[in-house]
């Protein structure tokens, strides 16, 4: 194993100086710094879901902002997989901006600290999803380096070496692939759970988003869709 469950310590060594390389091929996956089958990864995610306390979804912006029609599909099969997962939380990252002097832990988590929410809510297996790379590198070497915690990676490009599971190329339809997996074990572990959504989280605030405008996004404001629902497939 070169990546640990931790808490390994204040400054860990980044996977990559450990000899870690990203998975080589799109079936393919990592699971403690080692290259396995993308299933084998899968299967072990899947346990530590299952049999860890609060298990908990961190999606970022590249779902969060819907700026695709491959977003919405991931989106969909999250929740799908949220659905699957006993006593699963949703703790959004819609935001890499540094939030001093401290952030509400129960309302979002942050890149800049993301042992604090990991920490206050005792997570001990999370999944990031649709997290910027060198964002989501920076945040599960810093929960390996203070937390318990066992994370899993599901990123569409090539994967993410400081987790301690990552599922690389992954759409919507390997999303699914990863629920089936998990049902197939949840059932193996004898778990009997009626599939449903986390309940909503008291934490964020209430917000009415048919008076959303534009101007409300300050320095974000280009990012948003032209229109209110419409995707943009093709740009000049």
């Amino acid at each position: 194993m070169k990546v640990l469950l931790g808490p390994e310590g204040y400054i860990p060594k980044a996977a990559a100086m450990e000899g870690v390389n990203l998975p080589s091929q799109p079936d393919k996956g990592l699971l403690y710094g080692e290259e396995v089958d993308e299933e084998i990864a899968m299967r072990e995610a899947a346990k530590a879901l299952l049999t860890k306390p609060n298990p908990t979804i961190f999606p970022g912006p590249k779902i969060l902002w819907g700026w695709s029609p491959s977003a919405f599909e991931q989106a969909d099969a999250i929740l799908e997989l949220a659905k699957e997962i006993p006593n699963c939380r949703i703790i959004p990252m819609p935001d890499y901006r540094p939030k001093y002097p401290k952030i509400d832990p129960e309302a979002e988590i942050n890149p800049n600290h993301p042992n604090l929410t990991i920490l206050h809510n005792r997570i001990e297996a999370c999944i990031f999803v649709g997290v910027h790379c060198h964002y989501a590198n920076l945040s599960l070497r810093m929960i390996r380096a203070g937390t318990n915690c066992f994370t899993i990676a599901i990123c569409g490009e090539l994967g993410h070496e400081e987790a301690h599971a990552t599922i690389r190329d992954a759409g919507g339809e390997k999303i699914r692939k990863f629920k089936e997996i998990l049902i197939e074990e949840r059932n193996k572990l004898g778990i009997q759970w009626e599939p449903k959504l986390p309940p909503p989280n008291p934490s964020l605030p209430k917000e009415n988003w048919e008076t959303v405008s534009f101007h409300d996004y300050g320095e974000y404001a280009f990012l948003l869709l032209p229109k209110k629902g419409e995707i943009v497939t093709d740009t000049e």
